[in-house]
Parts: C-alpha cells; sequence; structure tokens
C-alpha cells in the first residue's frame, strides 16, 4: 500500500484567516468537488508564500464562494492573499490520476 495523491488545489488564495476557530481550513465545496476531497478530510496544506506546510481537516464553505478560510493555529502560518496547495491522498495498492485543479486570482478553475 502507497499513499497517493487523489486531488490537489493549486495556488488557492487564502481569503481570511480565523485565529479563534476550533480548527481547520474551508474550503469552497465546488473546488472540493472538483478534486474529490470530503468534508473532514485530513489535507496536507503548503503556504507557496512562506513555505509553511501543515495538515488539518477541511470543512466545506459555501459553493462559489471561492473561500479558503485558514482556521485555528494555522492561521498563524498564512496570511490573506497567500497561495497555497491543498494535497489530498489516498491509501490505496493501485496507482491513480490525481484530479488537479489550478486557481486564478478569483479562486476560478483556470482552463488547462
Amino acid at each position: 500500500m502507497r499513499w497517493m495523491l487523489r486531488g490537489k488545489i493549486h495556488r488557492a488564495k487564502v481569503t481570511e484567516t480565523r485565529l479563534d476557530y476550533v480548527g481547520s481550513i474551508t474550503i469552497d465545496s465546488d473546488l472540493m468537488r472538483a478534486v474529490d476531497i470530503w468534508p473532514g478530510e485530513k489535507v496536507h496544506v503548503v503556504n507557496i508564500n512562506n513555505g509553511a506546510r501543515f495538515e488539518t481537516y477541511t470543512i466545506e464553505g459555501e459553493a462559489g464562494s471561492g473561500i479558503i478560510a485558514i482556521n485555528g493555529a494555522a492561521a498563524r502560518l498564512a496570511q490573506p492573499d497567500d497561495k497555497v496547495i491543498i494535497l489530498g491522498y489516498e491509501l490505496t495498492d493501485s496507482p491513480l490520476d490525481a484530479k488537479v485543479i489550478v486557481l486564478d486570482d478569483d479562486n476560478l478553475p483556470i482552463d488547462q
């Protein structure tokens, strides 16, 4: 069995940080569906601006809102407008074709 990349949201712009929150990352539910990441799923988050890396769980944000909110203690690792990569993995014994989306500055998928 190997941990394989299943879904990736690349260059998402952080829209807000909420230190006084229980924890997690809130992601527009349309973006989550596009890369097959579920609510409550553990994800890795990589901040392109400062190199911080952390893992947390996901919370579904309003569809079409473009929200990418870093919540709880992890809010110290990002600022609004930072670019992040959000990675979901699957433990499997077979190769996977990862679903990947690249976002523009409004957190809308760029056609590739």
